[in-house]
């Protein structure tokens, strides 16, 4: 799955390969109990679970077809967090993993803090 068509998140993780709904379920509740108190918004957006504050998206995450990625789209974090980020699989944005058991549930808590804190500009 690269753009999802679905029109809810439950819809999203429903089509999903079975192998990687338990890992994209886990985000999900990352997400919910990490971006929701802080007014974030979870949403579908560009195809994928997305998470806004203010009707803008500030983390997604998504089920590549080799990997599975969070959006972090906010450069103010990614800065904050380079040497943690240093050595992990990193597109422009993107943070990888080739396989569900290699998400560290920890520094994405982290991640997700950091960008609940406070507002910043997204790329």
């Amino acid at each position: 799955m690269v753009r999802s068509t679905a029109r809810t998140v439950d819809a999203y993780l429903d089509e999903a390969q079975e192998s990687r709904r338990p890992a994209l379920a886990e985000l999900r509740a990352l997400c919910r109990a990490e971006l929701t108190g802080a007014g974030f918004r979870e949403v579908m957006a560009y195809g994928m679970p997305a998470y806004e504050r203010g009707g803008v998206a500030e983390i997604a995450f998504a089920a590549q077809r080799q990997y599975l990625s969070l959006y972090l789209m906010r450069p103010d974090v990614r800065d904050a967090f380079a040497e943690r980020l240093a050595g992990q699989d990193m597109g422009k944005g993107c943070l990888r993993f080739r396989r569900p058991e290699l998400i560290d549930h920890d520094l994405v808590r982290d991640l997700l803090r950091a960008t609940a804190a406070a507002p910043g500009p997204v790329c």
